[in-house]
């Protein structure tokens, strides 16, 4: 009876097991090895691919820099809204990326709030290398924030307590015992943040446009691509899917070492 059971919940399962693995599968299928070879020395590949591990690094390295603090704000400490607040971090993971394209535009673009100050400075975000990242940043960031916090969360309160009762500054917790316990966190968060990051399209297509050398990615170029040169869109979607699986991959073996 249950050799039967554990059948047909794999029966069941396999629909969208074949619906996820197929399309994947059929990518490979219509790339060779020498075409990947030579698609890559393709000017316009290798611009995408080197504007979008250029931007990422940065994005992801301000991400770091920024979401920590909030990340332990929101993980070692209650406050009155924090519900609110954990929500507000959490709206990128669901809000349409044309959605956050187009408020990034009215508060960056030349007539937005902030970008028409910054444009009678002579100074314009909107559609340059900094609209990429920026972009980049408000898609990705909650992928960090969210495990970073959960990893600060995570640390037992007695071995801060007995930290300060040896005469550790705040900082040197932080430093010494705080972060070494979450690293783990804190790497699958940087991991998923920048496979995040990697993959934006729709916040960076309308907030920065799709300028080839500037502001054009890899997702942007597979768009363009797609009705100007097939080839070179299924390299880069090859390439994406590779580092995708990677990168998940990755972020699990951190997970099991954090929880094992």
């Amino acid at each position: 009876m249950k050799s039967w059971v554990d059948k047909a919940w794999r029966i069941t399962a396999l629909p969208l097991i074949l619906l996820i693995l197929v399309p994947i599968v059929m990518l490979f299928t219509r790339t060779s090895l020498q075409g990947l070879l030579a698609n890559l020395s393709q000017e316009e590949v290798r611009q995408a691919i080197s504007v979008s591990f250029r931007t990422t690094l940065i994005s992801v390295g301000l991400i770091v820099l920024l979401g920590t603090p909030l990340a332990y704000l929101l993980g070692r400490h209650e406050f009155r809204y924090k519900k609110v607040l954990d929500t507000l971090i959490d709206l990128p993971l669901v809000l349409p990326p044309s959605v956050a394209g187009m408020a990034l535009l009215m508060t960056l673009g030349r007539r937005g709030l902030i970008g028409g100050w910054l444009d009678n400075s002579d100074i314009q975000v909107a559609f340059t290398v900094a609209a990429v990242v920026i972009a980049q940043i408000f898609i990705a960031s909650p992928f960090y924030v969210r495990a970073a916090s959960l990893g600060f969360a995570g640390i037992d309160t007695e071995i801060v307590q007995a930290a300060q009762l040896d005469g550790a500054s705040r900082w040197q917790i932080f430093r010494f015992v705080i972060v070494p316990l979450s690293r783990f966190a804190l790497l699958s968060g940087i991991m998923m943040c920048w496979a995040r990051a990697l993959g934006e399209f729709g916040a960076t297509m309308i907030f920065a446009g799709n300028f080839p050398g500037r502001t054009q990615t890899m997702p942007t170029a597979i768009y363009l691509g797609f009705e100007r040169n097939l080839e070179s869109a299924l390299t880069l979607s090859v390439i994406l899917v590779v580092i995708s699986f990677v990168s998940l991959l990755l972020i699990k073996v951190l997970v099991s070492h954090e929880t094992g």
